[in-house]
């Protein structure tokens, strides 16, 4: 399902403006991300698409329908919805917690945790954690449980505001990777909500780059923006502007190792890149 923002803002009573004029497309089955600083009004669009804020100007279309003539409740139940610190109810077991919207949709108990169980599969945790409580489980876990809460109505889109940040750096690289894998088998329309660069671009296929109040700074594809910063706020923003992310490839001790401005080393080179006709050399540079 595709979604489009047309010339939405949003005034919160006490004058604050968190979106002034935001008008957007995104494609369906893809994955679109919107980055930006605390303030920059990024989660407050994320929630326009169920409604949990509704626009005080403009509108915000699901296929081309108004998302405004929906009933709430009813939208939110067919649409997946992640949230930073998971959002577990404390006092269900995991099972019952992924089968919540099944259950609220009618479909009998013994089919909603046969969902689940399943679901347990598709994320990656093991289904002997279903009968155990958020508490018992670590913060990944949690993360996880509440993926697989989220696609338990077999939503077309979903809404994923900040997921992993509260997770470890090594916790946070495994769900980013099973993200990726998740969003090629089950074909979504992802819109992810992030502050940091590096995950942004790892996982978007638009990267829609914001500043305070909505505004597009840029959009456009991980290598358009690195490519073709639009503003300085962009390049810098990204780290183009002080060479964070230009990258050069060096021989040591026979292995190709990519640094970068500064000589740090940001990766080994692949084989099939060692290897490809026209493949970097000591010395090249990318961006």
């Amino acid at each position: 399902m595709s979604i489009e923002f047309r010339g939405v803002r949003k005034a919160f009573p006490d004058g604050t403006v968190a979106v002034e004029d935001f008008s957007l497309v995104i494609p369906s089955r893809t994955t679109t991300v919107l980055l930006g600083s605390s303030g920059c009004g990024k989660t407050t669009l994320l929630r326009m698409v169920n409604r949990m804020v509704d626009p005080s100007a403009g509108t915000v279309l699901i296929d081309d329908e108004d998302v405004a003539a929906v009933d709430p409740v009813a939208l939110r139940r067919r649409i997946g919805y992640v949230m930073q610190n998971s959002g577990l109810l404390p006092h269900r077991r995991v099972a019952d917690n992924i089968a919540t919207v099944p259950r609220l949709n009618g479909v009998a108990k013994d089919a909603a945790r046969e969902r689940a169980l399943q679901l347990m599969d598709t994320v990656g945790l093991d289904r002997s954690l279903a009968d155990r409580y958020p508490a018992q489980l670590s913060g990944g876990q949690q993360q996880r449980v509440g993926v697989a809460r989220a696609l338990a109505a077999e939503p077309n889109i979903l809404l994923m505001d900040e997921p992993f940040g509260a997770v470890d750096p090594i916790v946070r690289a495994e769900l980013q990777q099973e993200l990726i894998r998740l969003r090629r088998e089950l074909e979504k329309t992802v819109v992810f909500v992030t502050h940091d660069v590096d995950e942004a671009f790892l996982l978007g296929d638009q990267v829609v780059l914001l500043q305070r109040g909505g505004r597009i700074a840029q959009a456009g594809t991980p290598a358009e923006i690195l490519a073709n910063p639009a503003s300085d706020f962009v390049a810098d923003f990204v780290g183009a502007g002080r060479g964070r992310r230009s990258l050069r490839v060096e021989e040591i001790d026979g292995v190709l190792v990519v640094v970068d401005a500064d000589g740090r080393p940001a990766g080994v080179l692949a084989d099939e890149a060692r290897t490809a006709p026209g493949s970097a050399t000591r010395g090249n540079r990318a961006q």
